[in-house]
């Protein structure tokens, strides 16, 4: 019987091990009639998640950084014409021009990383991801704050916690709990225009700033005090809420009331 491949540290890799978590994310990742025409996996380690994956996508490119790991699952795959083992990192693959998702078990250290390469790619229609859990909860607003970086890209992606995975599903056990983090790109999106895009984020931009110390004495920096006390009574926001506290709802209420 062969030996199992260690894992490499410098990788950050830890293998999913349960099947029925598995198979779990795979629903959540491609629901039923809903199967993804193309489906690329961040990943894909010893093949734990790119099987049930491979059974809801009609096309997937299974991308694995890992040599030592790439002829397993070539040798696993090899009667499963759809799938496509990609030796590589996938932050150095150009994104399909045509629509695609993305699902995959990714490495806790590059997760930041992958996720600015899924928001950045026009034909992505949602990625699907088992991260750190304090990162999906603070992405997504789970701990009653927000960060920066869900407020800015929320008016065109739509930001969700779709459960968590115990550590202990994991092989080697990381030494926290893994979120299933899910992010949709809307297919209307919430402002359209390059205006309306540059004067969003230059609104976002300044109340994270910290400028003044609070929300409301950042947005005085370019808006009269008058009009931002309107905004915020539009938003029903107090005065002295922290930035973090402003779901991107009423963001999108001060961003329509201060440019209007």
């Amino acid at each position: 019987m062969a030996r199992p491949i260690p894992r490499a540290r410098t990788l950050s890799q830890n293998f999913l091990a349960d099947r029925a978590t598995a198979a779990h994310v795979a629903r959540l990742a491609a629901p039923d009639g809903r199967h993804p025409s193309l489906l690329l996996e961040v990943g894909a380690g010893d093949g734990a998640l790119t099987e049930p994956l491979a059974r809801r996508s009609r096309e997937l490119h299974a991308y694995e950084i890992d040599p030592r790991l790439v002829p397993g699952l070539r040798t696993r795959f090899a009667r499963t014409p759809h799938v496509h083992v990609v030796a590589g990192d996938f932050l150095a693959a150009r994104p399909p021009r045509t629509p695609f998702s993305v699902a995959g078990n990714v490495p806790f250290s590059r997760t930041a990383d992958i996720v600015d390469w899924c928001l950045a790619a026009p034909g992505l229609t949602d990625a699907t991801l088992l991260t750190q859990l304090e990162y999906a909860r603070k992405r997504t607003g789970d701990y009653g704050r927000w960060s920066l970086l869900t407020v800015l890209t929320w008016p065109g992606h739509e930001w969700r916690l779709l459960g968590r995975v115990g550590r202990h599903r994991f092989r080697p056990a990381p030494r926290v709990d893994a979120g299933i983090l899910r992010i949709a790109q809307r297919r209307t999106p919430l402002l359209t225009g390059p205006g309306a895009r540059r004067t969003w984020s230059d609104l976002v931009e300044l109340g994270f700033s910290g400028v003044g110390g609070s929300l409301h004495a950042s947005l005085r920096r370019a808006h009269p005090r008058r009009r931002v006390d309107a905004a915020f009574r539009a938003a029903r926001l107090d005065r002295g809420v922290l930035v973090g506290e402003v779901a991107p709802d009423r963001w999108l209420r001060l961003h329509e009331e201060l440019t209007a």
